[in-house]
């Protein structure tokens, strides 16, 4: 992504777009495409502020923020088919959100609750959505690329009209998995789309420390396949790549990698404080292209949501979030018992003793 010129304040980016290019870019439903596209995205950032928010007050243990990352999220997700396959990095919550995966179980994870699908095993906005074939987050780097690509090689076996979706940022690029994953896909080539989330930070290592290359694209070409860049905070150009990187894949022809460029607006996660390394201007240059700030003026210039629609709609989305942590935020933790489930499909004996045992030392409740 070229670097802008100064704005002046309040001044954000323009989207170079117009209703003509547009239908020829996304096509016929580029009106439904791109308001399904935006409210997505004002969805993760209303989260993003409030759990930010209830993480500073105690009420959440960790939590990891996306802001700046929207366009790039929502735009996967719309172009996405149903039967394809997320393996996330850090910040695709998301996506899963948009694949239909509940808010209120989502939030249930972050506290840990009963309601939680991992019972309390995973770290808060880690989320797992096996019901819309989104993988657990993983805080270990680059794990989930072999994943995604082993994923991949059993659609194809099978004959699943699908791809896996890798996803992770540009730290990742220095991982040992970054490269057995890459290697193994373009030797099988295999349908899996490598979406690597550049937001320029790797924690606080900047991406120009992390590699030689001129863009991390063009790694792709050292194992056999293409690698292209995309403004990841246009979500019009993202949804286009993708799409179309899927529809190649489809056709058996090879793998692809796709870099999303964009700014990251927040903290690496709540546990971070960037004004400890990120240069001055840094904030000023990530909010010249904002995600968010870029798509609405377009939306008003096309009619598709002015002023007043846009009001109704953040109020809309921060109802539902509000009521969705009200409803969640006062459940139970998962019970003791859950301690000997989930881990074997089958109890065994050793196991079923153990409980047995235990529930005893806890006099006698479990279910």
């Amino acid at each position: 992504m070229a670097s802008s010129p100064p704005g002046e304040p309040g001044d954000v980016l323009p989207l170079p777009y117009d209703a003509d290019s547009l239908a020829r870019r996304v096509g016929p439903a580029w009106k439904e495409t791109l308001l399904t596209i935006y409210r997505g995205m004002l969805l993760g950032r209303i989260l993003d502020q409030r759990l930010l928010g209830l993480q500073r007050q105690g009420r959440v243990g960790f939590y990891g923020p996306a802001m700046g990352q929207e366009a790039t999220n929502a735009a996967v997700a719309a172009a996405l088919g149903k039967e394809d396959w997320v393996f996330p990095g850090l910040r695709e919550q998301l996506v899963a959100l948009l694949r239909g995966h509940p808010l209120p179980v989502y939030l249930a994870q972050l506290f840990g609750n009963e309601k939680d699908p991992a019972r309390g095993r995973q770290m808060p906005c880690h989320p797992t959505a096996r019901e819309v074939g989104y993988v657990s987050m993983s805080s270990v780097i680059g794990n989930q690329i072999p994943q995604a690509v082993g994923t991949a090689w059993a659609l194809r076996r099978k004959g699943v009209a699908a791809i896996a979706l890798a996803c992770f940022g540009d730290g990742a690029t220095s991982s040992g998995d970054f490269h057995a994953g890459l290697n193994f896909a373009g030797v099988l080539r295999v349908p899996v789309l490598f979406l690597l989330t550049n937001n320029q930070w790797a924690i606080s290592l900047p991406a120009s420390r992390q590699s030689a290359v001129a863009t991390l694209a063009e790694k792709a070409r050292a194992y056999g396949f293409s690698g292209s860049r995309v403004d990841g905070t246009d979500p019009v150009a993202v949804f286009c790549a993708v799409r179309d990187a899927r529809e190649a894949l489809l056709k058996g022809e090879g793998p692809r990698l796709l870099e999303a460029v964009f700014y990251r607006m927040a903290p690496h996660s709540s546990s971070d404080d960037p004004t400890r390394y990120q240069p001055p201007g840094w904030g000023e240059e990530a909010r010249l292209h904002d995600p968010l700030g870029r798509l609405e003026p377009l939306l008003e210039k096309l009619g598709l949501v002015p002023g007043p629609a846009r009001d109704r709609l953040r109020e809309e989305i921060e109802t539902e979030v509000r009521q969705a942590i009200q409803a969640t935020e006062p459940l139970p933790p998962p019970g003791p018992e859950s301690l000997f489930e989930d881990t074997y499909r089958h109890p065994f004996p050793p196991l079923t003793e153990e409980r047995d045992r235990f529930d005893t030392e806890q006099g006698g409740h479990f279910p």
